[in-house]
């Protein structure tokens, strides 16, 4: 298993059995500090397997895994079991199962421009903020791995934009690697550096422009939802901010936009190859 110095967790032909059933086979793959890499496949494919082989949740049953040593590591799970008719504060749940004094809280919400928040009621939070709360808990100690199991669902498509724009931002700030499972094909490639696509095993794995070339991600998804992935961008003049503003976004200078219609060209050259 070749390891760098920034790599933070590496398998090497990981897989999961389970009552003499395979879960998943034969996974390699690595995350490194500052870097985002993207699971997808169909439900049942193996990705939160997959994640969870990788946070040491689950023992593989074949291959081997790396972590770094006494790496903080993070996670927000697919599903949170919470009783929602109990009463309890956002600045509580944030600081549920770790000490944290009150600025460290305000700290990180306001990292998932939350703050305003401090003293709502979990139960009355939409699935946009309780999102963006889930975050904030899970960055609470400052993560050096931090894996997203579809971090984004029971959020509408802007708010889904502006989730993967705050994981990005996450990523940059904290310099953490990032394993991210999700389903969004359209926005996923503006938020990840590799996409690995699973199905039992990895099928392909690359850039989000490769991988949707590639015939085993088409037969998976079909060619529309990869060339969605392969040539979608999404561009707004202003954004919404999680406490209901509008901020304005600049525009694109002109030697940026020829740069992306260049670059715009040669996918196209692709998809006609494909």
């Amino acid at each position: 298993m070749n390891v760098g110095k920034d790599t933070l967790v590496a398998l090497d032909g990981a897989g999961l059995s389970i009552s003499n059933k395979w879960l998943v086979r034969e996974v390699s793959m690595s995350v490194s500090a500052g870097e985002i890499v993207t699971l997808i496949g169909p439900n049942g494919s193996g990705k939160s397997t997959t994640a969870k082989m990788a946070l040491g949740i689950m023992t593989p049953s074949e291959g081997s895994v790396y972590r770094r040593e006494n790496a903080r590591v993070s996670y927000v799970p697919q599903r949170l079991s919470i009783d929602w008719t109990m009463p309890l504060r956002v600045n509580r749940f944030i600081s549920l199962t770790r000490f944290l004094q009150k600025k460290e809280i305000k700290r990180v919400l306001s990292m998932t421009e939350t703050e305003h928040l401090y003293d709502a009621e979990v139960r009355t939070l939409s699935g946009g903020e309780f999102q963006r709360v889930l975050l904030a808990r899970a960055i609470a100690q400052s993560p050096q791995f931090l894996v997203l199991d579809e971090p984004v669902q029971g959020v509408d498509f802007n708010g889904e934009i502006a989730l993967y724009k705050l994981i990005e931002k996450i990523r940059n700030e904290l310099n953490c690697g990032i394993v991210l499972i999700s389903h969004d094909l359209h926005v996923v490639m503006s938020s990840t550096d590799r996409v690995i696509c699973l199905n039992g095993h990895v099928c392909c794995s690359g850039t989000p422009a490769v991988v949707a070339t590639e015939p085993e991600f088409r037969a998976l998804f079909g060619d529309r939802a990869a060339n969605e992935l392969a040539f979608y961008k999404h561009h707004h003049d202003h954004e919404h901010l999680a406490d209901q503003t509008v901020r304005k976004i600049k525009e694109v200078e002109p030697n940026a936009s020829a740069q992306l219609g260049r670059k715009n060209t040669s996918h196209v050259s692709v998809k006609r190859n494909a």
